[in-house]
């Protein structure tokens, strides 16, 4: 949870409504919302629940606006730590919640989540007309790592352990 949003965790029945383009129960969706990216991510997630059983706590959350509840994107890990401790990201936001700081506020909450596990790296990356991604990814403490001809990677790492203060105060769910 940050101070304007809270990163509710996707359960399957979540994702399968969501891929089907059907409001699961009681959620409440921007008139934008689910983007291509959403649904990709839904089915990213169903297939590790199917083939290996739910990621938790590394899978995705569903970005929802603590003012009035809507569903305005999502942000999540790709996986859990490989062996070197290190998790890959995505995130995005539908057209009508961009350009208001939420998506640097998701990603800020995942980061400090990940690190709170343990996690020595994260990784990400936006397309090279991506330029508000990448701010995203700067302004979180994310820095470019190199590019290839459709991408450029960007990564934070930390060498110490986990702070003490911070991560834990901000919970990803209700």
């Amino acid at each position: 949870m940050t101070a304007r949003l809270v990163l509710h965790p996707m359960t399957v029945g979540e994702a399968e409504c969501l891929v089907a383009g059907e409001v699961d129960g009681g959620a409440r969706w921007a008139p934008d919302y689910p983007t291509e990216g959403d649904v990709s991510a839904a089915r990213r997630f169903l297939g590790t629940c199917a083939s290996t059983g739910d990621p938790k706590p590394f899978g995705n959350y569903e970005v929802r606006r603590r003012e009035d509840g809507m569903a305005i994107g999502g942000v999540g890990f790709h996986g859990p730590a490989d062996a070197n401790g290190g998790v890959t990201i995505g995130y995005g936001l539908v057209p009508s919640a961009r350009g208001k700081g939420y998506a640097s506020e998701a990603l800020r909450a995942l980061l400090l989540f990940a690190r709170a596990r343990g996690v020595a790296s994260v990784r990400g990356d936006a397309d090279h007309d991506n330029i508000a991604s990448q701010h995203v990814m700067t302004a979180a403490g994310m820095r470019p790592t190199g590019q290839d001809e459709r991408v450029r990677y960007f990564e934070i790492a930390w060498t110490d352990a986990p702070a003490d203060s911070g991560p834990r105060a901000w919970p990803l769910c209700r």
